[in-house]
């Protein structure tokens, strides 16, 4: 319902820390944290907040019979842009969870076009180790920006000559007034350590910013090796060919002249490779992936139905029968490594507006004995959607607003009056949920948002009356509301 904003905190305040996983928290406060991003759609809530809890529960058991529970997949049934990927999305956030979305309509069965079952433990995987990555990076970023800064300034301050001059002193860089280095006989010691202090302030400053350095870097990778990678829809092995032939490749590095502020970039990066383990980084992923992984399937009643024998539902019943084993669980082989499936939660929706989860065959059924059904939305629903949730859309639209120093209100009849118009949309075309309070607000707010830069107004505020006159002409026109609404 709500588009989910990078949260690196996972909700927490900034200066805050993040907030203990999801998985040990009581299911009320699971259901409490999601109430503040997503509005309504209780039952989809406790489902998925059971659902993790009882993760923490297994990791508590005794040994001999943790392995023996396995999750609950969950399937949501309902129509289109009532929060069914939002639900998930956003469980998988609060709770640091790997997450990966895939859509069941692009697996085909073996031996046609298209991606083969197994890559969507492949991506879990990938994504998980970009998060695992991404934290062992952060906490070693000081350190690194430390490194990272000493290291530029070696390059902005050289070693003085190896041999004294005829007067027996030696020659040091000392940062004059306009801050740059200039050549004095003192002594060596003391002033180039006064002078790489006084360099070392000018950088944190900023004050060096418009210099050019010369640097020496290492290639990220090789264009004609390019050429080995597998094209889309041909995933196979796991095996990375490309990484192997890099890894032998002799380490050729070349030197480029850029800015202060873009050598301190690559600079911190080539630290950050050297501090953080890959090796490290690789097996917690690989068991987070296993033990805390969510995969989010979406458009599973576009392979429900009867199966055709022509046509591009060919596949239908194959792609169910190829998902079985990985939902049921088995062992995937990944460039990283083998992963279990059998304690990835799996979550499937679809609208089922031709289908039913009945027509699914009976294995696959079985794979999923949560059923929870999402509600249509509201008129009343898009005026919650509007203004409780954090992220909320007219919270977005005043941030928008606010970066031209300018100020955007909705009074209470401007919302509800919002709110009519996209139930009114959706009721005489296709239905698609809170998404059509995207497309309302966005043909509300165009002419503002253009002409905002150049306007002398900067204050703005819509009620009733303004919303009407802005869209009633669409929405009274049937050829004009279909295409713009």
């Amino acid at each position: 319902m709500t588009t989910p904003v990078a949260d690196p905190t996972n909700g927490a305040a900034p200066g805050e820390p993040p907030p203990p996983w999801l998985e040990e928290l009581p299911p009320r406060k699971i259901v409490e944290a999601l109430n503040r991003f997503i509005v309504g759609q209780d039952a989809a809530k406790k489902a998925v907040a059971i659902a993790i809890r009882n993760r923490w529960r297994r990791s508590q058991a005794p040994d001999g019979i943790r392995d023996e529970i396995t999750p609950y997949n969950i399937i949501m049934i309902g129509p289109t842009g009532v929060g069914k990927t939002e639900v998930a999305r956003r469980l998988a956030r609060l709770a640091g969870a790997p997450f990966v979305k895939v859509e069941a309509s692009k697996f085909t069965e073996v031996g046609y076009v298209g991606r083969d079952a197994e890559s969507m433990v492949r991506e879990l995987v990938d994504a998980a180790i970009s998060m695992v990555r991404t934290e062992r990076e952060d906490e070693v970023w000081p350190q690194a920006e430390q490194r990272a800064d000493e290291r530029l300034l070696d390059i902005l301050l050289p070693p003085p000559p190896p041999k004294p001059d005829a007067t027996g002193s030696e020659k040091v860089f000392v940062v004059g007034p306009s801050g740059g280095a200039q050549p004095e006989p003192v002594d060596a010691d003391a002033s180039r350590q006064r002078s790489r202090e006084k360099l070392r302030q000018l950088l944190l400053d900023g004050k060096l910013d418009d210099r050019d350095v010369d640097i020496e870097i290492s290639p990220q990778n090789y264009p004609m090796l390019d050429l080995l990678q597998q094209p889309p829809g041909m995933e196979g092995p796991e095996i990375n060919f490309v990484e192997m032939l890099q890894d032998m490749m002799p380490k050729k590095k070349k030197r480029r002249t850029v800015r202060v502020p873009d050598a301190r970039r690559i600079l911190i990066d080539e630290e950050l490779k050297k501090l953080v383990d890959m090796d490290d980084v690789v097996n917690e992923a690989l068991d987070r992936t296993e033990n805390h992984g969510i995969l989010f399937i979406d458009e599973i009643d576009k392979i429900a139905g009867e199966r055709s024998q022509s046509g591009p539902d060919v596949s239908r019943e194959g792609v169910q029968r190829d998902l079985l084993p990985i939902v049921e669980g088995s062992t995937v082989q990944t460039r990283y490594g083998y992963v279990r499936t059998d304690h990835i939660l799996f979550i499937a929706a679809g609208a089922f507006h031709v289908s039913k989860p009945s027509d699914l065959i009976p294995e696959l059924q079985g794979r999923f004995p949560i059923r929870v059904e999402l509600t249509p939305l509201t008129e009343a629903d898009f005026v919650r959607i509007m203004t409780e949730p954090e992220n909320a859309i007219v919270k977005q639209y005043q941030a928008l607003v606010a970066a031209e120093a300018a100020t955007l209100e909705f009074t209470a009849d401007g919302i509800a009056e919002v709110a009519r118009i996209a139930a009114l949309a959706n009721g005489r075309m296709e239905n698609i949920g809170a998404r059509r309070l995207h497309t309302v607000m966005a043909t509300l707010m165009e002419d503002l948002l253009f002409d905002l830069p150049e306007t002398a107004e900067k204050r703005f505020v819509f009620d009733g009356a303004r919303v009407r006159d802005r869209l009633m002409a669409i929405v009274t026109d049937d050829d004009l509301r279909r295409y713009i609404l």
